[in-house]
C-alpha cells in the first residue's frame, strides 16, 4: 500500500509542497501553528517529519493523522484513493458490513450524493431548477457541482440507502437521516441540496436549501457535527479550488454555495465559502497550508462582503483574525449590495471579476469603516473617530505598517498633525498592553531572604514551566516523598536543569531517596537539614512549608502527572539530540543510520507522547 501510495502525492493533497533541496520537499505543518515551513517529505525513503512539533513516519501515520482514523481505515483511505480492491481474511474486516466506520460514512454520503443528483431531474424537482436557472446556471452547472433535490417524502433517501446494505445507525451517525417517531426519517425534505467535500474529494456533508420561503425551517440546513462534518474546519469548494488556490497564493473567500458557484464560473477559480458558520482559526489553518503562508510569502487573502451593514459586519469579524496570515488580506465589497451570485447575473462573468479586482486593504477596510460612522464636519466628530480608529491602528503588528496607517488615519480625519495621531495611537497600544501583562517588568524576579537571616537570594523563576516542574517534583520530594514512591529515585539528576534543583535531588538520594522518605514529615525534613550545605538549608526549608498546588483528594494524581511532566523534559532533550544528529545525517550520512535515528526519534516521541497524557492527567 505505501508503494502505491506516493507520500509526496497524498500530503500534497493537504499542505503546498515546495522543494527543499537534497531531494526534500517543505510545507507547513499541518499539525500544529507555525510561521514559517518546517513540515520536511523526503518521497524516496517515504517519510515525513516536523521539525517543529516532533510529528513524523510514513503515509499511513499521515493519513491517521490528518483524518482521525484506525490503521485498518486508513489503509482502506489509501486503497480506495490507489484504486486497489482489498481483500479481507477471515475476522478481520468484512466489506459492507465491518469496514471502518468512517470508509463506511463515505460510501453512504456517496452514495446520497449520486441520489440527489439524480432527483434532480424528476418532475418533483422542478422548484429547484427553476431556482438554479434564476441565478443563471444551466445544467451542466448542475452537474460540475453536483447540486442535487432532496424529495418532500420522509423516507426516500432512508429507503434508497437501507436498500443498499447501510443501517439506520450509520444513517443517523453521518447526519444524512434523524430518528423519528417510527424509526429514521429523512434530513433532507424538500431541498436543493449542495455535496460538501472535503480536501481530497470525499463527500462529508451537505447543504441544503429550502424552496417554499412559506415553509417551516432555515432557509439553510446544513449537516450537523458528525464523525466527518466539522463545520469549524469544513470550506465549501476547496475540493475544486486548492490547486488553483496554491498556483495562484490567492484565495477568495465568499458567503454562500451559489456565490462559489458564480465565481468559479465567472473564472474567479480561487473561491471558497465556510458552511453556516463564520470563518474562523480553523478555516484559517486549511487555506495557510494551501498558500504556504508564511513570512515573506506574497499571496493573497480576499473577502468579499455584501455592501450592506450586515456584509459591513462580517467583514469587521474577519479583521481579528487578519494577522493570523502572513499574506496580504484584503475586502472586496460591491458597493449596490449584490453578491457575487447576484452580480454575475445582473452584469455579467466580468464585474465578479472585477469585483474581486477592486479589493482594498483590510485594515484599511475597517479603519474606514470605523471613521465612517462619525460626523466628520466637526472637531467633537473627528476627535471620536480617531478615538475608535486608534485601537484598530495600534492592533497592527506590524510596526512599520502600523506607522504608514497611522499615517493615512491622519490624513482621512484632516487633522493635519501626525504627531498628535501617533501619540493617541501609541497610548492606546500601551494601555492595551499593560492589561494583557499585568506583572510588570517585576514579572519572575522575585528575591527571599536566605536561612538565618542571610543576604537576599534569587528564587527560581515560577513563570518557566519547566523550572516550575521541576519546583513542584522538589517540593513533594521534601513533603509528601511517599506520593513519588521510587520514581523520583529513578528520574536522575539529568532532569533538572537548575544548580540549585540538582544538588537539591542529590540531597534527597544521599538520604535514601524517596522510597526511604515515607510519609515524610518533621523527621524526614530534618533528615534533610542535617545533610544539606549552609547553600541549600534554605532551599529545603522553603520547600517544607511552601503550600502545595494540588487538592488533597488529588494529591496522588498529582504527583503522578508532575514526575511524568519532568520525565517528559529528559525525553524532549534526548529528542533534541537525535533530532540535530538526524538533520545531519540526512546531510550526508547513510540511509542506515539515518532509519535507525528516525526509530530511536520515533520511539522518543512514542514516549514523550505518552508522559505528555499522563501529565495532563489523560
Amino acid at each position: 500500500m505505501r508503494e502505491r501510495s506516493p507520500i509526496a502525492d497524498v500530503v500534497g493533497e493537504h499542505i503546498q509542497l515546495r522543494n527543499a533541496g537534497g531531494g526534500n520537499l517543505k510545507g507547513l505543518c499541518p499539525f500544529h501553528e507555525e510561521k514559517s515551513p518546517s513540515f520536511n517529505v523526503t518521497p524516496a525513503r517515504g517519510y515525513y517529519y516536523c521539525f517543529g512539533c516532533s510529528e513524523g513516519g510514513d503515509v499511513i501515520t499521515f493519513v491517521r493523522r490528518m483524518e482521525h482514523l484506525s490503521f485498518g481505515e486508513a489503509v482502506e483511505r489509501l486503497a480506495q484513493r490507489a484504486g486497489i480492491q482489498l481483500r479481507y481474511e477471515q475476522g478481520g474486516y468484512v466489506p459492507g458490513r465491518e469496514q471502518g466506520e468512517r470508509s463506511r460514512l463515505i460510501e453512504a454520503h456517496r452514495a446520497a450524493a449520486e441520489f440527489y443528483a439524480a432527483k434532480l431531474a424528476d418532475p418533483e424537482a422542478a422548484p429547484g431548477r427553476r431556482f438554479l436557472s434564476e441565478r443563471g446556471f444551466e445544467r451542466v452547472d448542475a452537474e460540475r457541482f453536483g447540486v442535487g433535490y432532496a424529495p418532500a417524502g420522509w423516507e426516500a433517501l432512508t429507503r434508497h440507502l437501507l436498500a443498499r446494505g447501510f443501517t439506520a445507525a450509520e444513517l443517523v451517525k453521518g447526519g444524512l437521516a434523524k430518528e423519528g417517531r417510527r424509526g429514521p426519517i429523512d434530513r433532507f425534505r424538500g431541498r436543493l441540496v449542495w455535496p460538501i467535500r472535503d480536501i481530497t474529494g470525499d463527500v462529508i456533508g451537505f447543504g441544503a436549501r429550502k424552496l417554499n420561503d412559506a415553509e417551516d425551517g432555515p432557509k439553510y440546513l446544513n449537516t450537523p457535527e458528525s464523525p466527518l462534518y466539522r463545520k469549524s474546519e469544513v470550506l465549501y469548494g476547496v475540493d475544486l479550488a486548492k490547486r488553483e488556490i496554491s498556483k495562484q497564493s490567492r484565495a477568495v473567500i465568499v458567503e454562500g454555495y451559489t456565490d462559489v458557484m458564480a465565481c468559479h464560473l465567472a473564472g474567479v477559480t480561487t473561491a471558497v465559502a465556510t458552511c453556516g458558520t463564520a470563518f474562523g482559526a480553523e478555516h484559517i489553518k486549511v487555506l495557510r497550508r494551501l498558500l504556504l503562508d508564511h513570512t515573506g510569502a506574497q499571496g493573497e487573502v480576499v473577502f468579499t462582503f455584501d455592501g450592506d451593514s450586515a456584509g459591513q459586519k462580517a467583514a469587521l469579524r474577519a479583521f481579528a483574525d487578519e494577522q493570523k496570515f502572513a499574506t496580504q488580506t484584503y475586502v472586496a465589497v460591491q458597493p449596490d449590495g449584490l453578491d457575487p451570485c447576484d452580480l454575475r447575473v445582473t452584469k455579467g462573468d466580468a464585474a465578479v471579476r472585477d469585483l474581486v479586482a477592486s479589493r482594498q486593504p483590510l485594515f484599511a477596510f475597517a479603519i474606514r469603516s470605523v471613521i465612517s460612522r462619525h460626523d466628520m464636519s466637526t472637531n467633537e466628530g473627528r476627535l471620536a473617530a480617531l478615538d475608535a480608529a486608534a485601537p484598530i491602528v495600534a492592533g497592527i503588528r506590524d510596526r512599520a505598517l502600523r506607522q504608514l496607517y497611522g499615517v493615512d488615519l491622519d490624513r482621512w480625519l484632516g487633522f493635519n498633525n501626525e504627531r498628535f495621531v501617533m501619540d493617541r495611537i501609541a497610548e492606546v497600544a500601551m494601555a492595551a498592553k499593560d492589561s494583557r501583562d499585568p506583572r510588570g517588568a517585576a514579572s519572575g524576579r522575585a528575591r527571599e531572604g536566605g536561612p538565618g537571616g542571610q543576604g537576599p537570594r534569587r528564587v527560581a523563576d515560577l513563570t518557566d514551566p519547566g523550572v516550575r516542574i521541576e519546583a513542584e517534583v522538589l517540593k513533594l520530594a521534601v513533603q509528601r516523598p511517599s506520593l513519588l514512591g521510587d520514581r523520583f529515585d529513578a528520574i536522575g539528576a539529568e532532569a533538572f536543569t537548575r544548580p540549585e534543583h540538582v544538588a537539591l535531588h542529590r540531597l534527597v538520594m544521599e538520604a535514601g531517596g524517596t522510597a526511604a522518605g515515607g510519609a515524610g514529615g518533621r523527621e524526614w525534613v530534618d533528615r534533610l537539614l542535617a545533610l544539606a550545605g549552609e547553600d541549600l538549608r534554605g532551599t529545603v526549608t522553603r520547600l517544607a512549608v511552601e503550600e502545595l498546588r494540588a487538592d488533597l483528594a488529588n494529591e496522588q494524581r498529582y504527583a503522578s502527572d508532575l514526575v511524568a511532566a519532568l520525565e517528559g523534559i529528559t525525553v524532549s532533550r534526548a529528542i533534541e539530540q537525535v533530532k540535530s544528529q538526524l538533520e545531519r545525517t540526512d546531510l550526508a550520512g547513510g540511509p542506515e543510520e539515518y532509519r535507525r535515528l528516525f526509530a530511536e526519534l520515533n520511539e522518543l516521541e512514542r514516549r514523550r507522547r505518552v508522559l505528555r497524557e499522563q501529565a495532563a492527567g489523560s
